[in-house]
Order: structure tokens, then sequence, then C-alpha cells
């Protein structure tokens, strides 16, 4: 549940402005609104994930920016929502390297088991289905994210099974769905096979 309404006032709780300091101390003199982006993603933790205009305006004021500023930051990433959004929110990366290694099967999966088209969120309330942008795990394509989860190497069949395990309330295992090792070759190692390999380390 909410700690605060998304449509009402908005502040940092106690604990939050002990995080929100530290973030900022982590910036020079001079160059604290770059904690810009740390400290919307705080205020949409808040909020189950949306970001409302008093929480845009109140992190505008807490850094001393003009509030079309944030407004330029929250509408360019995908990480920041302005409207509701489910409890799970599944972001389908569709970039090229992740398109190349089936994508699109990826979008349509998503889409036959929720039953909703991306852009959508399901009568239940439970998810909402995203197309984005590079997600930053091309060499696991194709990904989703789901939260703060990264759910990569990923078929149709893996991706319901995923979905499935959300909306009965289980936490899915995030990562490689294949089995693979981290991003290793999908076929497996090719050098450095045994412990007995020239420059293992350990040896």
């Amino acid at each position: 549940m909410s700690e605060q309404s998304d449509t009402g006032p908005f502040a940092f709780s106690a604990a939050d402005e002990v995080l929100a300091k530290a973030i900022v101390a982590k910036y020079p003199a001079g160059r604290q609104q770059s904690a810009v982006m740390p400290l919307l993603d705080l205020a949409q933790r808040r909020l189950d994930g949306r970001l409302s205009q008093a929480a845009i305006e109140y992190v505008a004021q807490y850094l001393g920016m003009p509030r079309i500023r944030v407004m330029e930051v929250v509408s360019f990433y995908t990480m920041y929502n302005t409207g509701p959004v489910g409890r799970h929110l599944v972001q389908v990366c569709t970039t090229t390297p992740c398109w190349l290694r089936g994508s699109d099967a990826i979008v349509a999966a998503c889409e036959a088991h929720l039953g909703v088209t991306c852009g959508e969120t399901t009568a239940d309330g439970a998810f909402t289905l995203r197309e984005v942008e590079c997600l930053g795990a091309c060499v696991n394509a194709p990904m989703m994210q789901i939260g703060d989860d990264y759910y990569e190497d990923l078929d149709p069949q893996s991706v319901v099974r995923v979905l499935k395990a959300l909306g009965q309330g289980e936490a899915p295992p995030a990562g490689s769905q294949s089995g693979r090792q981290t991003s290793a070759p999908a076929g497996g190692p090719t050098t450095l096979t045994t412990l007995g390999s020239p420059g293992v380390a350990g040896e």
C-alpha cells in the first residue's frame, strides 16, 4: 500500500529525508541537482510506482530546480510513471539486439497471457505491459524488466512461467531463464573450461 496518496500533498518521511540527504551529498558543491533522478525514484517508490504532480514539485523545490526541468527528466525516462501502473510493471525491451533475438515473440506471449496490449493494464490491476528501449542487458537478449528485476534469455515459454509465478504471489528467480551462467556464451564456455587451465584464478 502507498505510504502517501498520489493525489494529495507529498513530503519525504523522516527516514526518506535521511536517505535523500545522503544521496545529495554524493554530488559536488554546485552539482546537487544531479541527484534529481534518484530522488524521483525515491518519491515514486513511496507512491506505489507512480509520481504525482505534488511529488514532482516537491523534488523540484528540494533541489532548487525549476519544475519544468524536473518534468523534462520524468517525461524522458521510461523508469518514471505519471499514470497508474499495475502491481507488476512488465517492460519488454524491443531495441535492435533484443529484436534480433526474438523480442516480438516475447511481446506476443505477454499480450496473449495477460490479455492486454502494450500500454495497457490488466483489469485486476496486477500487470501493466510496456514496450521500452534498451535496458542494458543486450548480451542476454531478449529480456524484460519487472520491478527491479531483469529476466533474461527469454523465450515465450519462460515468459509465461515468470508471469504465472508473479500472478500467484511467487517470486520467480531473476536473471537468465535459460540456465546459462551470467553472460557466458549461450552454448557454454569455450575457453578455460577446467580448473587446470592456465590463468585460472586460484590454480
